[in-house]
This record gives C-alpha cells, structure tokens and sequence, in this order.
C-alpha cells in the first residue's frame, strides 16, 4: 500500500492508497513542536484503529510546505515504518513543467493540485486548461495550461485567516461558525459576518477566475479543494466542480511517475 502525506500549515492530512483506490484516510494537526516520535505513536495509533500494521505501508510520497516538519516526518517514515518517502521537491520527477520566475518558490502542495487537476480533466493525450482553487490555511489559484504547464496563479488570505483577523482586531465581533446564511443583507451581527465573509469570499474566488480567464488565451476548467470549498462553490458561478481529495491524487500520480 501507498501512504501519501500532504503537511500544511493547519492540518497534515494523509491517505492510504491500495493500487490506485483511496482506502483510507484522516488527519492531523499540524504542530512544529512534536517530534517524530510523536507524530509516529499518533500514526501508529490511527493505522492501528483502521486494522492496519506499519508492515501493509511498502511506498510513501511526501509534500510539505513547513520546512521544519519536512525532515520530521521523513524521519518518522523511515523509523516507523521502514520506507524512505519520496519527497516532492527539486529532483522529484512531476511531469509538470513549471513556468514560474523561480521554480523553487512553488509550493509543493500547489505544484501536486496542479498535477492532479490537469490530470483529471485529460481525455486521452488531449489535455484541458484548469485553474485549480484550494481553500486551505491561503486560498491559492493555480493554472495549468492545456500543454500540462504550470503558469502561475495567485494567493490571498484563507478563510480562517480572515475571520480570526476579524475577530482579534474588532473589539466588539465575536468568533462566528462558518456557516452560509440565508442572505447577503444579515440581520444580526453573526448573520452579517458569516455574509460578509463566505458571500466576500465566494466574490474574491469569482472576481479571481473571471480575471484569469481573460488573461489566457484558452478554455479551462475550474475545481476546488480544501475543507471550506463545498459552502464555496456551491455558490460560485465558475467553480464546476470539488474534491477533498485533489491534493492525495496528485501525490498518488507523482509516486507512481517516479517508480
């Protein structure tokens, strides 16, 4: 089986894959000060829960965007699990070109949704424009052209970012649930924040796709990933389609390219 590891800065979420079926799944915070002895005793514990045993991993793939914790859970494979990771960075074999100023400033995780993305809208050798929008701890638009080439995108502050922003610096607002509401004119002080910030956000991701789509000169494809994706596309008008797991795929794809 394939264990697939994506770190971020909130949450690291990993997927166990039997061929090319996710099996399992789950997540972890995303904590600097463990060491990786303990990220191994919660892994442990977590594939024990799912009838698993360390023995049943034969291959990992590793994406981090927090440097510290990159070596840490590598460590953690190799110790726990007796499999030294396939790490995505300089070296690793993508199949994506990346037409950025400086490649190395890619993070791992959009250069994996890019791979993914691309590959699940390819029919054959003809692949698809896509502009992929993961709603994570940033919300980042990433394009992949039709050729299967990274050409940038863009970052703004994610969701959770903002609404603790909003809650830390405006004395009187209180912590709210992201929930959608009924409307965009709120009638109360919770009802007027959830507006303003999930309707704000499902104009940012709008406003974003229409701009990119006039800056390229071809058709595209447009999915989202991340926890809050779902309360967010299902108001947008250019998201067409969401999956949690975009960024495992890619990881799977990645691993099997570098076989």
């Amino acid at each position: 089986m394939l264990l697939v590891i994506d770190v971020g800065n909130t949450q690291t979420v990993f997927g166990v894959y039997d061929a090319r079926e996710l099996k399992h799944h789950f997540r972890l915070a995303t904590d600097r000060k463990r060491t990786h002895d303990e990220y191994g005793v919660l892994f442990r514990e977590v594939l024990h829960d799912m009838g698993l045993e360390p023995s049943n991993i034969s291959g990992v793939c590793l994406a981090s965007v927090v440097p510290p914790l990159t070596q840490i859970f590598s460590t953690m494979c190799e110790t726990r699990l007796g499999v030294r990771p396939l790490i995505v960075g300089p070296g690793c074999k993508t199949g994506m070109p990346i037409l950025y100023d400086n490649p190395r400033e890619v993070g791992a995780d959009r250069v994996v949704n890019g791979v993914a993305g691309f590959e699940r809208f390819k029919k054959g050798d003809v692949g698809s424009g896509v502009i992929i929008v993961d709603f994570g701890t940033a919300t980042t638009f990433d394009v992949v052209s039709p050729k299967g080439e990274y050409l940038g995108g863009a970052i703004a502050p994610g969701v959770g970012i903002a609404t603790e922003a909003l809650f830390v610096n405006a004395s009187k607002l209180p912590r709210v649930d992201l929930v959608m509401p009924k409307t965009a004119i709120g009638k109360n002080t919770v009802a007027s924040m959830q507006g303003g910030i999930l309707f704000g956000y499902v104009g940012l991701v709008d406003g974003m796709v229409e701009r990119m789509t006039k800056e390229l000169g071809f058709e595209q494809r447009v999915i989202a990933t991340g926890g809050i994706a779902p309360l967010i596309s299902g108001e947008s008008k250019t998201i067409e389609e969401y999956d949690n797991f975009l960024t495992l795929e890619g990881l799977r794809i990645i691993y099997e390219r570098n076989l």
